[in-house]
């Protein structure tokens, strides 16, 4: 089911996969040009909500396999401009067209997509922020950050959330690349109980601002 944002962005988000993944499609409501974010399993789902807006770039927020297991069937069947985080480019199965760099951005119609670089759960890990829109991928989900594989990842991924993503309105939609959406505002309040907790210097793996 489509959401709308003041009937200028219209976002349809698509449950896909085993792993509970979020396909999206997001489009400038005036002139119907879009992009596509993430490609995971059962790329059907995804490829039948297309409809009739004008796909111009496939957008990844990172190069996890569960994000990609759709994608040699998205881009055979969408001639579109690929793009992924530069630290990530060589973990798609295909060279993209781009490598989004931090600060890059990216039209669709009169709407503008500013990208995110916020690495931590993967070297390349990306974030796209369209108005108060964000597709956080696994960077950030209610709750807490996407699973980290040391604790200097998890450093850095509590850096990139903090720094970059923390920052934005509190009424900042939040789309993550699994399960439920979350606010900025949410988020802030839940990282507010971590912060002010002690927490082992080797912390890492799937880790709760709550706990």
């Amino acid at each position: 089911m489509p959401l709308h944002y003041d009937g200028e962005i219209q976002i349809t988000k698509i449950n896909m996969g085993p792993y509970n993944n979020n396909g999206y499609i997001v489009a400038c409501a005036e002139t119907k040009e879009a992009v596509i974010i993430d490609t995971p399993a059962e790329p059907e789902k995804l490829l039948s909500e297309i409809g009739d807006v004008q796909i111009k770039a496939i957008l990844i927020t990172h190069g996890h396999q569960d994000h990609l297991l759709g994608f040699k069937e998205i881009t055979e069947q969408v001639h579109a401009l690929v793009g992924v985080g530069e630290a990530d480019a060589e973990l798609l199965p295909s060279p993209p067209g781009i490598a989004l760099a931090d600060g890059a951005t990216l039209k669709i119609g009169s709407k503008t997509i500013q990208v995110l670089s916020t690495p931590g759960h993967t070297n390349g890990s990306i974030c796209f922020l369209i108005g108060k829109h964000l597709f956080s991928g696994d960077t950030l989900f209610p709750g807490g950050p996407g699973k980290s594989r040391s604790p200097e990842a998890l450093r850095q991924v509590i850096d990139s959330i903090t720094r970059k993503l923390l920052v934005l309105p509190d009424d900042t939609a939040v789309y993550p690349g699994h399960g439920d959406d979350t606010t900025i505002g949410q988020a802030r309040q839940e990282y507010q109980v971590f912060a002010s907790k002690q927490h082992p210097d080797d912390l890492c793996g799937d880790v709760a601002w709550l706990d």
